[in-house]
């Protein structure tokens, strides 16, 4: 039952990596009038289900929960400085763009990684807790899968390739989901350590990724459209915990 629910969850997270396509159907204009709300919205969706959800649940479990977040914050901090999986913070020309095509797609592939750990040990603890992981990370997939296929095709990839070879890199996300279910039996404190780790990771994505994205916006009105998503996403992962019960 439980590895079910996991399946589908990850299944469901590679096929996000197909999002790109609708960029091939929609004009840029319209999907920007999308994204500045849809960004509010995960930062709030993973802010709520760090400090609502997943640290609870990490203090309920006892042990050093907090040390734990703080590894996987760094995690991800290195992660980014190192295998630079979210963005393309550089100037480089065409010629050096196609290798850095390359270098996003390996370090996607092993957030991804993460990412289906992440999933399969919610869904160990409980059901509810599975779910609420699973929709904060789909609502960060997506502004991030835009992002990668939009760099992927920048550097020199055909849309229809750039969307096949994003896929396969989502893809490892049910690799680590399989190792993480497997393990979890055979590893003592397995959960105690990846729920908090989970969350760092959460809070990470959150404060130095998708915050300052949002401080970016200039327009009053835009930033409180931004504002108004980002509430709506903590409240929407709260009122999910309260409906399912304390685990």
């Amino acid at each position: 039952m439980v590895l079910g629910w996991i399946l589908g969850a990850v299944i469901l997270d590679s096929l996000i990596s197909l999002v790109g396509a609708f960029t091939l159907v929609f004009k840029r204009k319209w999907l920007d009038k999308v994204m500045y709300g849809m960004v509010g919205f995960a930062t709030g969706a993973l802010l709520g289900a760090a400090f609502l959800d997943l640290l609870p649940e990490a203090a309920a479990h006892g042990g050093p929960f907090l040390t734990y977040a703080l590894i996987g914050f760094m995690a991800f901090f290195v992660l980014e400085r190192f295998l630079n999986w979210h963005h393309c913070h550089g100037g480089k020309k065409e010629k050096h763009t196609h290798a850095f095509s390359y270098l996003i797609l390996f370090g996607d592939a092993v957030h991804n990684i993460l990412d289906g750990a992440i999933i399969a040990t919610s869904f160990l603890v409980s059901i509810p807790l599975g779910v609420v992981a699973t929709l904060a990370i789909l609502l960060h997939e997506i502004p991030q899968e835009l992002g990668d296929f939009a760099i992927l095709v920048y550097g020199g990839f055909k849309p229809k390739k750039a969307l096949f070879y994003n896929f396969l890199a989502q893809l490892t996300c049910i690799v680590g989901a399989l190792a993480a279910y497997y393990l979890s039996s055979t590893i003592e404190g397995f959960t105690t350590f990846l729920i908090p780790f989970a969350a760092g990771n959460f809070l990470y994505i959150a404060a130095t990724d998708l915050i300052p994205e949002l401080n970016k916006e200039q327009d009053l009105k835009r930033s409180a459209i931004q504002f108004v998503f980002l509430v709506v996403g903590i409240l929407l992962i709260a009122v999910a915990q309260s409906l399912f019960g304390a685990h």
